[in-house]
């Protein structure tokens, strides 16, 4: 089991601003979003491997109640989350990370 989460610094940036833009339409919505959040970590890091293959190497897991996906990798024992991508947004903007 993996025990170590580790986010891009542009996945940090899009949690941010995804709760700041859902708090200011509802502090509930904000609460929501970060538990769906909370919850697609600790399904990633106690199974990393569930998820299949998506793009160059990541997998993806899609948010239950949220247009949202994560986006990460496994480094050794190290999940590793490249982004947290809208659904709407353009696909794969996040792949230049990768490089």
């Amino acid at each position: 089991m993996t025990e170590r989460v580790r986010f891009f610094r542009e996945a940090s940036e899009e949690i941010e601003e995804a709760a700041k833009w859902y708090g200011r339409r509802s502090p509930a919505a904000e609460v929501a979003f970060l538990r769906d959040l909370d919850d697609a970590v600790a399904a990633i890091l106690d199974a990393p491997q569930r998820w299949t293959t998506f793009v160059d190497g990541t997998s993806r897991y899609v948010f239950r109640k949220f247009p949202y996906s994560l986006i990460y990798f496994v480094d050794d024992d190290v999940v590793v989350i490249v982004a947290v991508a809208h659904d709407k947004r353009q696909p794969g903007y996040w792949r230049e990370r990768m490089a």
